[in-house]
């Protein structure tokens, strides 16, 4: 069988290492982003406020590479909003792997404000010094949330519908702001739409952690799992390990066919949160069998929310050569145990 694009792309990285830039670098994309490309002998440059961020999933990184790899990590704690930081951090880099966001479609709703700051200031600072710097490609997390309301199945890049929250607003503006920066300047920019992410290092506390990450550790410790509606909602659960083969290979295409491209990043599934419920409830069944886990808890649904989400990533295959390694049930089983560490 031959290797797949992912494959050919990493001997051909350790072979010729270069300098990359992941802002978030400390959260959870990022971190696993930057433990991939020091395990391919890269040199890596961190930009992160640690508001979202922990210098604990650096250290992790740190500590699952050679010592050697681990030395090729700079940290530049600074803020995106800060265009100097983003100058400073642009300096002598290849690629950039755009990360650093105030995720959570509530947290947006809550505080439209800070989410605008972080996402939409912070990343027309760092296209804006991509481009003073020399950079020619920027890659940046987009989110499924740009669908919006366009109720067609699978979620296609070329169909989006009536935004539903001010976080959805700030993905579709950095969209908008790549498709000009490319109209204007020599630069080409890949936007990654992600589908609901999860994997190790996803914070399973505070009052925006994603579905994942809350319910595993509500079941860990006893406490009832809420479902916000009658459970059918569904969306397209992607395995961290998927997002960082999307981003190395969006990162070295030799073209783009557009010089601002956005690409669906998911697996192609499709679960319901009842079917997630069961899945979860599965998976920590062989780990912890002294745990009795009640039915879930039903409430409204919440405001913002995408009913369903399904992505077709053809076109990511088809021009990136992307092909997801992990499916849901995959994911789980390799997230599991990080879950256990952090929650017991």
């Amino acid at each position: 069988m031959p290797p797949t694009a992912y494959q050919t792309l990493t001997a051909r990285l350790r072979e010729n290492p270069r300098r990359w830039l992941v802002t978030g670098g400390a959260g959870f994309i990022g971190s696993h982003l930057i433990e991939t490309l020091l395990g391919l002998d890269q040199e890596v440059t961190c930009l992160d406020n640690l508001d979202t961020g922990y210098e604990k999933n650096l250290a992790a990184v740190r500590a699952s590479v050679a010592p050697e790899q681990a030395e090729r990590l700079t940290f530049l704690h600074g803020d995106l909003a800060d265009f100097a930081t983003c100058l400073a951090a642009c300096e002598g880099v290849d690629h950039i792997l755009h990360q650093g966001a105030l995720g959570s479609v509530p947290r947006s709703i809550d505080d439209p404000v800070g989410s605008h700051r972080a996402n939409t200031t912070g990343t027309l600072n760092l296209f804006a010094a991509a481009r003073e710097r020399g950079v020619r490609r920027v890659v940046y997390a987009s989110s499924s949330s740009v669908y919006g309301d366009e109720p067609g199945l699978p979620k296609m890049e070329s169909r989006t519908g009536r935004l539903l929250s001010p976080y959805a607003a700030t993905k579709a503006i950095a969209e908008t702001y790549a498709e000009s920066f490319a109209s204007c300047y020599d630069m080409e920019f890949a936007g990654l739409r992600y589908f609901n992410v999860f994997g190790p290092r996803q914070d399973p506390d505070g009052p925006y952690a994603a579905v994942i990450p809350i319910w595993i550790a509500s079941m860990l410790r006893g406490e009832p799992v809420y479902i916000n509606g009658d459970g059918e909602t569904s969306r397209d659960f992607t395995y961290v390990a998927n997002v960082v083969q999307a981003n190395l290979l969006a990162a070295t295409a030799p073209e783009l066919t557009e010089p601002a491209r956005a690409f669906n990043v998911a697996i192609g599934g499709r679960t319901t949160l009842n079917e997630l419920f069961g899945a979860l409830r599965d998976a920590l069944a062989p780990l912890r069998p002294d745990l009795e886990i009640p039915d879930p808890v039903y409430r409204d649904f919440r405001p913002g929310d995408i009913r369903h989400s399904h992505a077709d990533f053809s076109r990511a295959r088809d021009e990136l050569g992307f092909s997801p390694t992990h499916d849901l049930a995959a994911g789980l089983a390799l997230a599991m145990p990080y879950y256990l560490g952090e929650v017991g």
